[in-house]
C-alpha cells in the first residue's frame, strides 16, 4: 500500500499520532534553547551553569521516565496525553512567572518529560501499536510532527521576540497547548484497542518470544544499541542547545540561522518518508547500521562551515540522520524485542534519549566554559557517531539470526 492510501484509510490515528508528536515541541530542546539568552540573563548563568541546571533537570526527567514510559503499557492514549498536556501547559507557565534558579531546574525537569518524554512516547508507542505491517509508514507520518513543530516554532517565536517579552511568549505556548487538548480528544474519541491489549495480535521478537524489559536489559543486543540511541539526542540536543553560541562564534545572525530550519525539516522529512518506505519494504535491520553516517558528515561540515550556505549543507546532511532515527530506532524495539511489553521497553529507549539530551548540553556547555567553543568540538563528535554506527552494525550481525521471520 502507497503512502496516499494508507493515508486515507487511516487519517484519523495518523493525525492523533501527529498532533501528539507536534506538541512535543514545547519540552524540546530546539524550542526552549531559543529563549537562552534571556534566561542566562534574567537569572545571571554562564554557558555551563545553564547547561548544568538543563542537564539536572532532563537526567531527572530520564530517571521519571523509566517509570513514566511504563504506563502506555497499562493505560490509552487518550486518558494519558489529557494528564500530560496539562503538566506540560503547567510548565510552560511556571517557565513564564519563575524568578529562582533553583526552581528553574524542577520547571527543566517538567517541560522535558512532559514535552520530549512522553509526548514524544505517547505518539512512537501507539503507531508502533495500532500497526504492525505498515508500521514503518505509520511511524513516518506520525512523526511529522516533530518536523512541522522544528519547523515552524522556532521562525515564529523568534519573530514574536520583537513585539513580546520572552515570559510572555511562555504564556502563550500554553495557551496553545491548551487550545490543542479538545483537538486530540475529538481525533481519539475513537481510540483503537492497542494491539498489546488483544493476544492475537501481538508480534514476537527474537527467537519467538515477547521479551520483557528486564529481559532486554540483560541482552547483549540491547547495550551494542546504546550508543546509538544516547548520541543523536546528546549532540543533536547540544546543536540546537549551543545555536546562540554557534552563530556568536562564526559571525552569524541568529535570524539567518534559524531561518535554515524549513530546509532542515524538509530535508527530515523527505528522508522519513523514504526510510519508512525502506523499513517496510526492506526491514529496520538493513535501515540500522547506516542511519548515523548522516550525523557523522553533517557535523564534519558544520565544523568547517563559515558562510550561513555551508551550515545550511551541514542541516540538510543533519536532516537525513534525523528522518532515518525517526522511524528505525522506533521500529527496532519492537522487530527485535515484540510488542506485547513495548511500552516498558520503549520506556528504557526514551530515559535513555532524554539522558542523550541531558548530558549534551552540559558537556558542551562546560568545555565552551573551559575554552573549547562548539566548532572545535565537532569533530569529536562526527567520530563518536561512526564508532556508534560500528556498534550497531556488529549487534545486527550477531542477532539478526534470531528473528523468526
Amino acid at each position: 500500500m502507497n503512502y496516499l492510501s494508507f493515508l486515507r484509510l487511516n487519517w484519523l490515528f495518523l493525525l492523533a499520532g501527529f498532533s501528539l508528536t507536534f506538541t512535543s515541541s514545547y519540552g524540546q530542546t530546539y524550542f526552549i534553547s531559543l529563549f537562552a539568552g534571556d534566561i542566562k540573563t534574567d537569572f545571571a548563568l554562564s554557558d555551563g551553569q545553564w547547561g548544568g541546571i538543563y542537564t539536572v533537570g532532563t537526567t531527572l526527567s530520564a530517571v521519571t521516565m523509566i517509570w513514566a514510559g511504563v504506563l502506555t503499557d497499562r493505560f490509552r492514549v487518550r486518558a494519558l496525553a489529557l494528564g500530560v498536556m496539562l503538566a506540560l501547559a503547567g510548565a510552560c507557565i511556571l517557565m513564564a512567572i519563575n524568578t529562582s534558579w533553583l526552581l528553574l531546574i524542577f520547571v527543566i525537569y517538567a517541560l522535558r518529560l512532559t514535552g520530549q518524554g512522553m509526548m514524544s512516547q505517547l505518539g512512537a508507542v501507539a503507531m508502533v501499536r495500532w500497526f504492525e505491517a505498515s508500521r514503518g509508514k505509520a511511524l513516518s507520518l506520525a512523526s511529522m510532527g516533530f518536523a512541522v513543530g522544528q519547523a515552524i516554532l522556532p521562525v515564529v517565536f523568534v519573530g514574536l521576540f520583537a513585539v513580546a517579552g520572552w515570559r510572555s511568549l511562555w504564556m502563550l505556548a500554553a495557551g496553545l497547548i491548551l487550545l490543542t487538548i479538545p483537538v486530540i480528544m475529538l481525533l481519539l474519541r475513537k481510540e483503537r484497542t492497542p494491539q498489546s491489549m488483544a493476544d492475537e495480535a501481538q508480534v514476537a521478537g527474537m527467537n519467538g518470544e515477547h521479551w520483557t524489559r528486564a529481559q532486554m536489559l540483560r541482552s547483549g543486543l540491547f547495550f551494542l544499541m546504546i550508543p546509538l540511541v544516547v548520541g543523536p539526542a546528546a549532540w543533536g540536543t547540544a546543536l540546537f542547545f549551543q545555536q546562540v553560541h554557534l552563530v556568536e562564534v562564526k559571525g552569524w545572525e541568529l535570524v539567518a540561522f534559524v531561518a535554515l530550519m524549513p530546509i532542515y525539516t524538509l530535508s527530515s522529512v523527505a528522508t522519513t518518508f523514504v526510510s519508512g518506505w525502506a523499513i517496510d519494504r526492506f526491514g529496520v535491520s538493513r535501515v540500522v547500521p547506516v542511519q548515523m553516517l548522516p550525523f557523522a558528515v553533517s557535523f564534519a561540515v558544520l565544523a568547517f562551515a563559515d558562510t550561513i550556505f555551508a551550515a545550511g549543507v551541514g542541516l540538510v546532511i543533519f536532516g537525513v540522520g534525523q528522518g532515518m532515527q525517526g522511524t528505525a530506532t522506533s521500529t527496532f524495539w519492537a522487530e527485535y524485542y515484540g510488542t506485547r511489553h513495548i511500552g516498558s521497553i520503549k520506556s528504557v529507549a526514551a530515559a535513555l534519549m532524554v539522558f542523550g539530551s541531558a548530558i549534551g548540553p552540559g558537556i558542551t556547555g562546560l568545555l565552551i566554559d573551559l575554552g573549547i567553543d562548539f566548532p572545535d568540538q565537532m569533530l569529536p563528535i562526527s567520530l563518536y557517531y561512526l564508532i556508534a554506527a560500528a556498534m550497531a552494525t556488529y549487534g545486527i550481525v550477531r542477532y539478526f539470526p534470531r528473528l523468526d521471520r
